[in-house]
């Protein structure tokens, strides 16, 4: 047997080396910035044909449906001095349908004295039960047809105020569409100003790569 202290030391495998060129990083930088530059043109086209699109749908949707604000005395002497600037334009923009439902809200509470559709069910099924009453017990025709006179009203105006209700999330809906709308068309300009700042990186890339050794 050999002596170990004796046995030659094995010499050991060398490891492999990985040689990496200063073209090689400036071809990899540059590739991947001419990908980010496509990225973000593309992702701005497409922000701003959803932005475009949401401006012309909302415009087109709520100038079909007419709706008009009131002259601006109108809207001053309900107290609405908020809304003068929009006196007798029509609705076709979503800041217009945002300061509508405003408008449609102040009528609301006036009809329904601060009340929701929802709260005014209670004082209408009230109202019903005591006509029920009264026909129940025999009271007398006066006091039936003012009862029902009274369950008509509470009715009318808890109709009314749906109807005001569902007008005034409808715009409201729009509103917010059209908000979607302009953050997207925002959007689009800083990818297209990032693509820009990107693209002049990559020639300013290509520049260097040619000016300099390839080690």
């Amino acid at each position: 047997m050999n002596d170990p202290a004796t046995t030659p030391d094995t010499p050991a495998t060398p490891p492999d080396v990985i040689t990496i060129t200063r073209s090689g990083v400036d071809k990899f930088l540059i590739a991947l910035g001419a990908v980010v530059t496509i990225v973000l043109i593309v992702a701005g086209g497409l922000l701003m044909w959803g932005s475009t699109f949401t401006s012309d749908y909302v415009s087109d949707e709520l100038s079909a449906q007419g709706i008009t604000f009131p002259p601006a005395e109108a809207l001053a002497e309900e107290g609405r001095d908020d809304l003068a600037e929009f006196g007798g334009e029509l609705v076709d923009t979503g800041k217009e349908a945002e300061a509508y439902a405003s408008y449609i809200a102040g009528h609301i509470e006036h009809i329904g004295g601060g009340l929701s559709y929802a709260e005014l069910g209670a004082p209408q099924s009230e109202a019903n039960a005591a006509v029920q009453d009264a026909i129940a017990s025999g009271a007398s025709a006066d006091e039936i047809a003012e009862l029902q006179a009274a369950a008509d009203e509470i009715t009318g105006t808890r109709d009314t105020v749906l109807k005001g209700e569902i007008l005034r999330g409808t715009l409201l809906n729009v509103y917010a569409w059209s908000t979607i709308g302009q953050i997207a068309g925002i959007a689009a300009w800083v990818a297209f100003a990032a693509a820009v700042v990107c693209l002049i990186l990559v020639i300013a890339g290509l520049v260097h790569m040619r000016r300099q050794p390839s080690a």
